[in-house]
């Protein structure tokens, strides 16, 4: 509504009485005015009964192996938010305090939902009357050869002071500022989850580096532990050769399985660096800075109660998702935007004020001045744009909810993607350990036996070769299960419906009424 700030002594009952009227045409035009433009109604969940093509899984194997243990799947269990507790290691919870804490792309996400926030708030300011205040003082001189000057005592030199207030509103008959700002709301939501999803993301990449730092630290030592098995056979020929035992053929092929298990360690050195400076950057530390933590698989906890979520709960836990759902709610209500922009548009103004030939003449009785005024403008001819501008805008809501589809589609393959791949590290890692286990003895019965003279050397040179391949094996199987692990709390949302750090989504934008839906579905013409 229009409010004046301060009464000219002047004006007279008609000036209160024509304010009056214009008031309450104003506040009739508020109650009486519609939002154009389709309502947003949320997406109904998904019809798929499981997550996953076969049926769901129940529990996993077990390996008498670190990260061995079984795994129970619990349809419909929640997720907590700090999730990687359940590892049971102090050292990768302290870790992701600090990625939490100091990683600056999840600064710079927080940076960018508190910017959406301001601008929804802005965006909110259009409600109101626009008020400005302004005082202006001039010292004039009219020529002599006027017809009359202006100042009512014949001066031709004088000075004119001007203090007034003026008052601006436009209102919201068809609903363009409502959409508006029910734009700026859900594009607010979609900042937010999109900063959720980044906060997810870290803690996920976190636990991943900090597992394949643990998976490169065990394969180092199982290659270095090969190194020094082949240094020892090489030494055991050179003796067999110079006692006439053993032929230089044997020794030239025992160097050269030594010299390829020693070119296998400098990649690995070179990953474990690239992992603890990823660690270190997550961290929001620079490369160089040395990290305390060193992370053992064997110092992992593995999870074993593993929550399953409902495919209707899915879509309401994953942020992308939620966020996906969000540009949809902004591409809708850019459509009433659109729409509104080709209706009618009305303003009011109101100045008053004072003006005088000296300031202590101000707001006497004859200086003060007033105005009301009203416009009503519509769009004739616009070359086309505006019709246009609100096809682009349907389209943009098409695309919007083709996107919301597909990220739907990719959460759902993400889970069955991890559950599938639960179930088979398991599997994995059962095979890995069993053939590591008979590497390792068949490794110590052919020395034995390559030593007392009862095997060749080629039987020798083959379990080597066996046993390489089975403890590398038998590592990188126990860190895929750890890693699964982590990706599906990932993939079920995370738990940030229970950190206290994100704040409430609010409430969203009140969908308007069936009349302006059905309304603003159709297709006007360009006025």
């Amino acid at each position: 509504m229009v409010v004046m700030t301060r009464r000219v002594p002047s004006a007279s009952c008609a000036t209160g009485s024509s304010l009056r009227h214009l008031l309450a045409a104003v506040a009739a035009l508020a109650i009486a005015g519609c939002a154009v433009g389709p309502d947003f109604h949320k997406p109904a969940a998904p019809g798929a009964g499981s997550l996953s093509a076969g049926s769901p899984p129940t529990t996993t194997g077990v390996a008498n192996i670190a990260g061995g243990q079984a795994q129970q799947f619990v349809s419909g269990g929640d997720i907590p938010a700090d999730w990687w507790t359940l590892f049971h290691s102090p050292a990768l919870n302290a870790l992701i305090e600090q990625s939490l804490a100091h990683n600056p792309d999840l600064k710079a996400a927080q940076a960018a939902l508190a910017v959406a926030r301001e601008s929804t708030e802005a965006g909110r300011g259009a409600y109101y009357p626009s008020v400005t205040a302004g005082v202006s003082a001039s010292r004039e001189q009219d020529p002599p050869g006027a017809l009359a000057p202006v100042p009512s005592n014949n001066a031709f030199l004088y000075n004119l002071f001007t203090p007034q207030v003026s008052v601006s509103y436009v209102p919201d008959v068809f609903g363009r500022n409502r959409r508006t700002v029910e734009s700026l709301m859900a594009q607010q939501q979609a900042v937010r989850f999109q900063m959720i999803a980044a906060r997810i993301t870290l803690s996920s990449n976190v636990v991943a580096a900090a597992v394949q730092q643990a998976s490169l630290r065990a394969q180092i030592e199982a290659t270095r532990e090969l190194v020094g098995i082949n240094t020892s056979m090489v030494d055991i020929l050179k003796y067999r050769l110079d006692k006439g035992y053993a032929g230089r053929l044997d020794l030239a092929a025992q160097e050269a399985q030594l010299a390829q298990v020693k070119a296998a360690l400098p990649p690995l050195l070179t990953q474990l660096a690239q992992q603890d400076h990823l660690l270190a950057v997550l961290a929001g530390r620079f490369p160089g800075e040395a990290l305390t933590e060193n992370f053992d698989l064997a110092s992992l906890h593995l999870p074993q109660q593993l929550p399953v979520s409902l495919p209707s709960a899915l879509v309401a836990q994953r942020p992308d998702v939620r966020q996906a759902e969000a540009n949809m709610h902004a591409a809708s209500a850019q459509v009433g935007v659109a729409i509104a922009n080709r209706l009618p548009n009305i303003s009011l103004t109101a100045n008053a004020g004072s003006t005088a030939l000296a300031i202590h003449q101000l707001f006497k009785s004859g200086t003060g001045f007033w105005s009301l005024g009203a416009d009503l403008a519509a769009p004739i001819f616009q070359g086309g744009s505006l019709r246009h501008q609100e096809r682009a805008a349907r389209a943009t809501y098409v695309e919007a909810s083709e996107q919301y589809r597909s990220t739907v589609l990719t959460a759902f393959q993400n889970v069955a993607d991890t559950l599938a791949a639960l179930q088979h590290d398991a599997e994995g890692l059962q095979a890995a350990a069993t053939a590591a286990d008979a590497a390792k003895l068949t490794l110590d019965l052919s020395q034995r036996q390559y030593k007392d003279g009862y095997a060749g050397y080629l039987s020798l040179l083959s379990a080597e070769q066996g046993y390489q391949q089975a403890r590398i094996a038998l590592v990188q199987a126990q860190a895929s299960r750890y890693t699964d692990t982590a990706a599906l709390f990932h993939a079920l949302g995370g738990g940030w419906w229970h950190d206290a750090d994100n704040e409430p989504a609010g409430a969203a934008p009140a969908p308007l009424s069936a009349s302006d839906h059905a309304r603003t579905n159709r297709d006007s013409d360009e006025k």
